[in-house]
């Protein structure tokens, strides 16, 4: 089967819920893009409210409140509200890399016994508890009598808790005031099943993936997973065992694959005029990366991917970046790329409104374009 990617991102735009259609709920969105970034909350937020036909406030927290969602370290080792239905298969594939045994890791931040023994602590004071960052590094530094782990837990990247996190043993409370809280999954999240071994876990991860991000091949579904760390064989090993599950198609003389479900989608789907304001770090965006320049222009890349892993608000037309904007209060600037054609204006106005509230407050929004 042969596909143009003009057809391929109009598709992706749809199956990633741009398109809005009816009766959305958040756990379906957030499950259907594998996870929204929560870095930011408010942006997790603007996520889903870009793809929902009536935004609602506070979606993502209501979702992680019932239970729906968890919030935890997972893609790239970044924080991610993710379905709990799918969240065991994605980080037992992130566990699988293995990265903090790795000798730069350990020199760089714990050794292997101190590691062993901070999950240990961890495991222990989480067990049906739900604990601040100072209470837990005041457990933790109680349990173990080493001022070394529990400097490493204080810090504010967490580099020493996102492995945890992969192995399940650790994930964000509730955190409904705006602390941040810590607990155990097993104990706090109703039918927590733990985490599948790996090869299970791919014949989840990948086909969901590719729902949302196809068509892509197994180098793209690693670099999104967990930048490119896990061995390549071992990827297209789990590619190849899939079967039937997967087909292989050409997109204009690329080989990739796509759920053998999607294709008959595929092959009938047309261009699109779509245009949508999406949030910083939107999975659009990120479910693909930030160097494909099927999305963005190589020449913009730097406009998109900002210093300190900053990842602008993007204008997305017809599938493709053609600018970025940013919000000072409701009030919209948008820059457009130079060779970028110029959007409805109307269009960029009913954008501006539908997110309106939760970029305003709302008050009026006003939208300037460069």
């Amino acid at each position: 089967m042969k596909l143009t990617w003009d057809a391929v991102l109009a598709w992706r735009m749809r199956r990633q819920f741009l398109d809005r259609p009816q009766s959305t709920s958040t756990e379906q969105v957030v499950r259907r893009l594998c996870g929204v970034q929560s870095q930011v909350r408010s942006y997790a937020e603007l996520a889903v409210a870009v793809r929902s036909p009536t935004p609602v406030k506070d979606a993502v927290q209501r979702g992680i409140a019932a239970k729906e969602l968890m919030r935890t370290w997972a893609m790239r080792g970044t924080l991610h509200a993710l379905s709990t239905r799918d969240a065991p298969a994605f980080l037992s594939l992130l566990a699988s890399a293995r990265t903090w045994e790795k000798g730069a890791w350990q020199r760089s931040f714990l050794d292997a016994p101190r590691m062993a023994r901070l999950a240990d602590a961890v495991r222990a004071e989480l067990d049906g508890a739900v604990l601040t960052r100072e209470e837990l590094v005041a457990a933790v530094e109680r349990r173990t009598k080493d001022a070394t782990i529990g400097e490493a837990v204080r810090s504010g990247w967490g580099t020493v808790l996102k492995p945890l996190a992969w192995l399940g043993d650790l994930c964000n409370g509730d955190g409904e005031d705006g602390r941040v809280t810590f607990t155990n999954p097993a104990t706090h999240l109703p039918g927590w099943p733990g985490l599948p071994e790996p090869d299970a876990a791919a014949r989840v991860a990948i086909p969901a993936y590719l729902s949302a991000y196809g068509p892509a091949g197994p180098d793209a579904f690693n670099r999104w997973l967990v930048r490119g760390a896990l061995k390549k064989t071992t990827v297209r090993r789990w590619f190849a065992d899939l079967g039937d599950v997967l087909t292989e198609v050409d997109v204009e003389g690329e080989r990739l694959w796509v759920r053998t479900e999607d294709a008959d989608s595929l092959a009938s789907a047309a261009p699109t005029d779509m245009l949508r304001l999406l949030p910083a770090f939107d999975q659009y965006v990120l479910g693909v990366g930030t160097d494909d320049t099927r999305v963005i222009p190589s020449a913009h890349r730097r406009e998109v991917s900002r210093t300190s892993g900053w990842i602008s608000p993007v204008l997305v037309h017809a599938g493709k970046v053609t600018g970025v904007w940013e919000n000072d209060e409701g009030a919209l600037s948008v820059t457009l790329f130079p060779d970028a054609p110029k959007p409805d204006t109307t269009a960029l106005e009913t954008e501006a409104t539908h997110l309106g509230a939760l970029l305003s407050g709302g008050k009026p929004i006003s939208i300037a374009i460069s």
